[in-house]
């Protein structure tokens, strides 16, 4: 039998739930009737998501996400062969969901398919100061077991980008991490939710401490519940958080002040990019690590990097929902190539 052909090779592969984004604005008050805390992540069953969307003010705006997802179509769109492993549905909304990933040039290889479930969806309540609120119903994503994820996966591939919401299945989480380790990929977590810290600290921190992994990216309230003692002293937790293993990278996201990155002896402080109307802060963390990982890839010293990520994070928050439209992206790679000259 002749062996089936290997999957294109990849600068960067993400690992997670290929969600469609429901993007709604809604008063303060609205959130009063939704179960769980503001600026945070709940999952939800199917009945209890359509019983929030049944109260939405207006239809809400429908745009292909999922955090890992998001990461590497910003990646893939800077100019890196990014491709996604994750699990659709069998529905309409998985098929505009893969014909999104096609017209990007995303690689559909290491897409897994679920013959009855229907697609992953997450609703982004977006209040009047910018903040989110998710709630998520994972639908045909939740089914990814940790056998369908295959040492050919990773065939190919120099990175892999790994979203935090995986944790809240460890097995899986588990298998993802062996199977990046084993190819020989670097490895990034995005630690994605306080509510992924406060299921599963333990677990985290002992995957640091173990080594393998190569980058870390957290905003304010996902570092500060990895380290409750910590207050807001956020270069002091990026130093603290690089100080897990030899070598990780600390990418710690503090919004409109900026970031710090930490490395070894090295620290750096991002500057932030100032936006004058924040319309949607959905995805702006995935936009920034998508910059930064981006600027990995090609060799950046971390600065660079730092400042690309905040470019992009900057753009994504101009707009509704958590992709910066395409009109736009001539201006991000202007950035781009002005940071790539030194």
């Amino acid at each position: 039998m002749i062996p089936a052909p290997l999957p294109p090779a990849l600068d960067i592969l993400g690992l997670g739930s290929p969600i469609m984004d429901l993007t709604a604005h809604v008063p303060d008050a609205f959130l009063a009737g939704v179960r769980g805390e503001k600026g945070g992540m709940v999952l939800v069953d199917a009945a209890e998501m359509d019983a929030i969307l049944a109260r939405l003010p207006a239809p809400p705006a429908l745009e292909p996400g999922g955090s890992s997802a998001n990461v590497i179509r910003n990646a893939a769109r800077l100019g890196l062969r990014a491709g996604f492993l994750g699990k659709l549905g069998a529905d309409a909304t998985a098929a505009a969901y893969r014909a999104h990933s096609n017209s990007l040039g995303l690689d559909p290889h290491r897409f897994k398919a679920s013959p009855d479930r229907a697609n992953a969806r997450c609703l982004a309540l977006i209040t009047p100061d910018g903040a989110r609120t998710m709630r998520t119903d994972l639908g045909a994503a939740l089914t990814l077991a940790p056998g369908e994820i295959r040492p050919v996966d990773f065939a190919g591939v120099r990175h892999a980008h790994i979203e935090g919401y995986l944790v809240f299945n460890q097995a899986l989480a588990d298998a993802a991490l062996a199977g990046a380790r084993a190819s020989g990929a670097t490895v990034s977590l995005d630690i994605a939710s306080f509510e992924v810290v406060h299921a599963a600290r333990d677990w985290m921190l002992a995957q640091l401490r173990a080594g393998g992994v190569h980058h870390v990216f957290a905003n304010e309230d996902e570092i500060r519940a990895l380290y409750p003692d910590g207050g807001d002293d956020y270069a002091g937790h990026a130093r603290r958080l690089a100080g897990e293993s030899p070598g990780l990278v600390a990418v710690v996201k503090v919004g409109k002040d900026g970031a710090w990155i930490a490395r070894g002896a090295e620290l750096h402080r991002v500057a932030p990019v100032v936006v004058e109307r924040v319309v949607d802060t959905n995805g702006a963390g995935d936009a920034f690590a998508g910059g930064f990982l981006y600027g990995f890839a090609r060799g950046w010293p971390l600065d660079l990097c730092g400042a690309l990520g905040a470019a992009l994070g900057a753009e994504c928050v101009r707009h509704s929902g958590p992709a910066i439209p395409g009109d736009h992206w001539a201006t991000v790679a202007a950035v781009r190539d002005r940071l790539a000259r030194g």
